[in-house]
């Protein structure tokens, strides 16, 4: 029996068992988690010094680094995120509605675990702590395929979080990785229809893709981020500038920083410099069209068809100067990933028709798009951002790894 199988298998048990438990063991077992983080954080910074003393050596960009490495500091930020699901309410048995049928029947609509959880991900050791932690809650077996990149830190925190997790009582199988890095055993994973209740891929838009087109298992797609910082014509220019640079700055390789700004006609002569230099005095490299390259700011590449679609993940953002409110939002929503995207504006009747026209999870007025995270969110924490329609969308938390089943009780009755 393959690797795979044999924790396809070991999961379906487990969750079975997990669907038994209460929100009681559930919640003790996450902060046993969290504790072992801490207590064994060495152990985890050792594994994922082994993974980045790699990734640098293949000459990795920086900002795909800085997502790799953890830090005691980013490790008591995980370890923190798990306390606090045990705070947050919980979503198993929630009645979503509840009414007595004309037969007499009492017919209510209950949250229920989905079952075995997959993931496949890239280079994101975070992601393993995350999505365990919220599979435990909501009383769901998980499955992880992290990225080779992560290889060793992802399997020595999928043993630090199992161990903890068993040691709390819950079941064996709970929470398992792969370890295999073959593409084989990812595609083994797409294929277990009936042992995977859904795989969620969360990554670049080439795995992404990989596994929408060739999963047999139902898929939550999450989306890679071509985000927008649009600057309206009647924008504050210190507030414009403040978030062009935040969103672009604070943690480039993440899907949530911005890859393009947008910036009105009528005000990029005045308002445009001053963001174009603190841009580059960031060291963002820009690629402008022909308006924005005629200001004479600094060194601006020439931009293509191509990077208005492009999300860099890297110190690199485009610039495109547009006529106004119509074209801005008509080009968002032509090379847009439907992730996040920001308006800067005084205008309200600009800023509602933009949070009404976009067509993306989440819609900024006046504010960064790196808030769009199940953290910042309220949810304690994130399984992924889906850019999808069905079942879930924006930052998933506790509700999208729940499903439902209607409960009916009756007093004898029988159809005629």
């Amino acid at each position: 029996m393959s690797e795979v199988l044999t924790l396809a298998n070991k999961a379906r048990e487990a969750a079975d068992a997990l669907a038994k438990t209460s929100t009681d063991q559930r919640n003790s077992a996450l902060l046993a988690m969290s504790q072992a983080l801490i207590a064994r954080q060495q152990e985890i910074l050792d594994a994922n010094a082994l993974d980045v003393a790699a990734a640098r050596a293949k000459g990795t960009a920086a900002p795909l680094v800085d997502r790799l490495e953890l830090t005691a500091a980013r490790i008591s930020v995980i370890a923190e995120a798990l306390a606090s699901l045990s705070l947050l309410p919980d979503p198993i048995g929630e009645v979503l509605s509840g009414s007595r049928l004309a037969n007499g029947i009492w017919l209510q609509q209950v949250r229920v675990p989905m079952g075995v959880v997959a993931m496949i991900y890239e280079a994101r050791p975070n992601v393993t702590a995350d999505a365990a932690g919220l599979c435990i809650k909501t009383a769901n077996a998980v499955i992880l395929r992290g990225g080779s990149m992560a290889q060793q830190s992802n399997l020595m925190m999928t043993d630090v979080l199992a161990s903890a997790a068993v040691s709390a009582g819950l079941p064996e199988g709970c929470i398992q990785s792969v370890e295999s890095t073959d593409h084989a055993a990812a595609e083994e994973l797409m294929g277990l229809h009936g042992k995977i209740d859904v795989l969620i891929p969360r990554g670049g838009a080439k795995l992404i893709q990989s596994v929408v087109q060739n999963a047999k298992v139902p898929v939550i797609e999450t989306g890679v981020g071509n985000c927008h910082v649009y600057v309206h014509e009647k924008a504050d220019p210190a507030m414009a500038e403040r978030i062009v640079v935040n969103a672009k700055c604070h943690r480039p390789g993440v899907c949530n920083a911005a890859e393009s700004l947008l910036i009105d006609e009528a005000v990029y002569a005045t308002v445009l410099p001053s963001i174009l230099e603190a841009l580059e005095s960031a060291g963002v490299t820009i690629y402008g069209d022909e308006k924005t390259r005629s200001l004479g700011v600094g060194h601006i590449e020439a931009a293509t068809e191509e990077d208005w679609g492009t999300e860099y993940l890297d110190m690199k953002i485009s610039c495109k100067v547009v006529t106004g409110l119509d074209e801005a939002i008509s080009h968002i929503n032509t090379y847009g990933t439907k992730h996040s995207e920001a308006i800067v504006t005084e205008d309200y009747a600009s800023a509602l028709r933009f949070l009404n026209e976009i067509d993306a999870a989440a819609v900024y007025v006046n504010a960064s798009t790196r808030f769009t995270d199940g953290a910042e969110f309220g949810l304690g924490a994130e399984i992924g951002i889906s850019t999808q329609k069905l079942h879930a969308r924006g930052p998933m938390g506790l509700t999208a790894l729940t499903t439902t089943k209607f409960i009916a009780m009756g007093s004898g009755q029988i159809r005629e």
